[in-house]
Formats: C-alpha cells, structure tokens, sequence
C-alpha cells in the first residue's frame, strides 16, 4: 500500500480555490477598467469640447482592460479542467476559449486600429505650422 502525498481531492479543493481567485483577478480588472473609463469619459465630456481623439483614447485603455481581463479569465478555465477532465469540460473549454479568444482577436485588432488613428492624428497635428 503506497501513502498519497497529495490526495487527488486536495489538489482538487487547492485548484478550485485558485481558479476563484484567478477568475476574481480577471473580473477586478475589467471592473477596474469600466470604472476608469467611465470616470475619463465623464471628466472628459465636462472638460473638453473636442471630445472624439479624447474618446478614442478612453476607448482603446477600455479595451486593454478587457484584454487582459478575459485573459484571467480564460486561466481560470484552463486551471478548472487542469485535474482529470472529463470529455464534457474539455468540450465546455474548448468552447470558451474559443469564444474568449475570438473577442480577444476583435479586441486587440481594434485596439491596434485606434492606436494607428491616434498615432496619425498626432502626427497630422504635429505637422501644421503654428502661427504666433
């Protein structure tokens, strides 16, 4: 009779524990991301009259939150099935990550759009001559 080091049950419990916390990480961040974006928008509409390049800018920091946010949250699936998965939750992840990484796609796409357009603006703006 061999003697466990670690039950197969532990490490369920410790991994369960984790993938709470993970997923809890991932939420904090896009709740994080709302809010400061939310804030930006609201300091913005009542500061600035010429509010598209700020909005843009608010856009694209809202979107790095999500990023990152629904990488968390695809750890955390990826931690749920790590201990004897059945072929149901290897279904069920294949099926998140799927959707998870197709947002992340569109997501990161965008974002890199918006930095391009941010960018040439910039540049655009830079280049007009000031008259003094």
């Amino acid at each position: 009779m061999t003697k466990e080091l670690v039950s197969e049950l532990g490490v369920r419990e410790l991994i369960g524990w984790l993938v709470h916390v993970i997923e809890a990480a991932g939420a904090l961040i896009i709740f994080t991301g709302a809010v400061w974006a939310f804030t930006g928008f609201a300091v913005t509409g009542l500061r600035k009259r010429s509010l598209i390049g700020e909005f843009n800018k608010i856009r694209l920091s809202l979107g790095r939150f999500l990023v990152l946010g629904l990488e968390f949250q695809l750890a955390g699936d990826v931690l749920r099935t790590a201990v004897a998965p059945s072929f149901t939750e290897i279904g069920q992840l294949a099926a998140i990550a799927a959707i998870r990484t197709v947002l992340n796609f569109f997501l990161t796409r965008e974002i890199a759009q918006e930095r391009a357009e941010i960018e040439h603006d910039q540049k655009k703006d830079a280049s007009y001559p000031v008259n003094a």
